[in-house]
């Protein structure tokens, strides 16, 4: 079977069908016999003209945009309840593998590597503002008055203090993903619990847990609840949707006026 039974409304009894199929017959893990799944729900799209509105390409550089994976281990608070791996260095392994991964996070933010957003968490327009009321002159100026105040402490990374909430995501839109339920989101009892503030089953004890040195950390427990508005867009009430402040509808597959392909087939349909 394939993704097409995504596209209705009882994929789910359609796929209990199938399983109870193969239960009934004995035939998964035998030869020529099984169960198999293949989605491919890839689309083909203008990305040229929708990475121009997007990410306001008109407007500056080519972007750089963050990976969701270290946004959401700091936005979540799971860097609070890691366990120590105090790896013996040798040829295969580095000082990194000795640092909390954290640290290492803050780490390639400060030095450039990663992109990281908020990057501070003063108001980056207010900063750029006030290097030009003190007389920067040209972005090079700027960026020299930016870097000393960051050398000397006068300005904060934000990815250094996630527990500040003028770095909270406060108003956070769920699109093509089921974040809070699906392999989107790695920790599910952790975004409930510091992302929406939902009820949660979190078992793991923060102040017996690998503390990073870079990070400042609130010793009364990291926040809940750091999201004010959660909106969801999805044609399926998943359970992001159920944890939703708003949950907005979304074109099913026979509404979509999109060219729609995978990356496994060697046509198109429309």
């Amino acid at each position: 079977m394939g993704g097409g039974t995504n596209h209705w409304f009882h994929s789910d009894q359609i796929y209990r069908c199938i399983l109870n199929l193969i239960l009934l017959t004995g035939s998964q893990g035998v030869n020529g016999g099984g169960w198999a799944h293949y989605v491919g729900q890839e689309k083909v799209r203008p990305v040229e003209g929708w990475q121009q509105v997007a990410f306001a390409r008109d407007w500056g550089e080519v972007p750089r945009l963050q990976n969701g994976t270290s946004f959401f281990y700091f936005a979540t608070d799971q860097y609070r309840y890691e366990e120590s791996q105090a790896y013996p260095e040798n040829n295969w392994r580095s000082k990194y593998m000795k640092m909390h991964p954290a640290d290492v996070n803050t780490l390639a933010a400060r030095l450039g590597w990663l992109p990281s957003y908020p990057q501070l968490t003063q108001n980056s327009i207010d900063v750029v503002a006030q290097a030009r009321q003190q007389g920067a002159k040209d972005e090079q100026e700027i960026i020299q008055r930016v870097t000393d105040q960051l050398k000397k402490g006068e300005l904060d990374w934000a990815i250094e203090n996630p527990d500040n909430p003028q770095n909270f995501p406060r108003v956070f839109f769920n699109w093509r993903s089921n974040l809070l339920g699906g392999d989107s989101g790695k920790g599910h009892e952790y975004f409930v619990k510091h992302f929406i503030g939902g009820d949660n089953q979190v078992l793991a004890q923060e102040g017996t847990s690998w503390r990073p040195e870079s990070v400042h950390m609130n010793e009364k427990g990291g926040a809940e609840g750091k999201v004010d508005l959660f909106v969801s867009m999805d044609f399926r009430m998943t359970s992001s949707g159920l944890f939703s402040d708003i949950v907005l509808p979304a074109a099913t597959w026979y509404e979509k006026y999109d060219i729609s392909t995978t990356d496994m087939h060697p046509f198109i349909h429309l």
